[in-house]
């Protein structure tokens, strides 16, 4: 779907239809990382306030998760599942509380050996997916265009473009249906 498709049904319907494409990849373990990933972390994270933070195995399976619906990269999952859990602890407790600061957010948790700003951006999307988006290699290519530029840069660029987009949706569907 284009990023410039401003119909409010379209875009319920492709969400819709987000578990059957996740299936439809038939990558091992994928359906219950994803599961863990869209429906367990955010509820773990969210039960530890007002401290939330991530474990390093939670860390370890967010890494196996992502890299699977991805390019496979275990030195990745190798340095991550090896982080000290006070270490991964503390930064993404620094992470969540940046928020909604995300250049702040996502730097706190670059620190960790193996974690660059699309894995940040995961772990900041388990918490607060309002305000910081998962850097996927397919949002990545919707919103702009080929790039693949996985930075603190190139994330604030697409961070601005999804939320510009959330933003003229939210005002196209107050002023069609009187309310949202």
């Amino acid at each position: 779907m284009e990023l410039r498709n401003s119909d409010v049904n379209q875009w319920k319907e492709a969400l819709s239809l987000y578990d059957s494409r996740i299936e439809s990849m038939s990558k091992p373990d994928l359906v219950s990382l994803d599961h863990f990933y869209c429906k367990q972390l955010p509820s773990i994270i969210h039960e530890r306030n007002p401290n939330p933070h991530i474990t390093t195995l939670e860390l370890s399976k967010l890494m196996q998760w992502k890299l699977t619906r991805g390019k496979w990269r275990p030195r990745l999952l190798d340095f991550v599942s090896s982080l000290d859990e006070e270490t991964v602890k503390c930064a993404s407790q620094k992470a969540f509380k940046s928020l909604p600061e995300i250049s702040k957010a996502i730097t706190e948790l670059t620190v960790l050996k193996g974690v660059g700003p699309a894995t940040a951006s995961a772990v900041l999307a388990a918490y607060a997916p309002d305000v910081a988006p998962f850097m996927s290699d397919e949002a990545m290519v919707a919103a702009l265009g080929n790039s693949k530029e996985y930075t603190l840069k190139q994330y604030l660029v697409f961070v601005d473009k999804l939320q510009a987009k959330a933003k003229v949706s939210f005002r196209l569907t107050v002023a069609r249906n009187g309310k949202y």
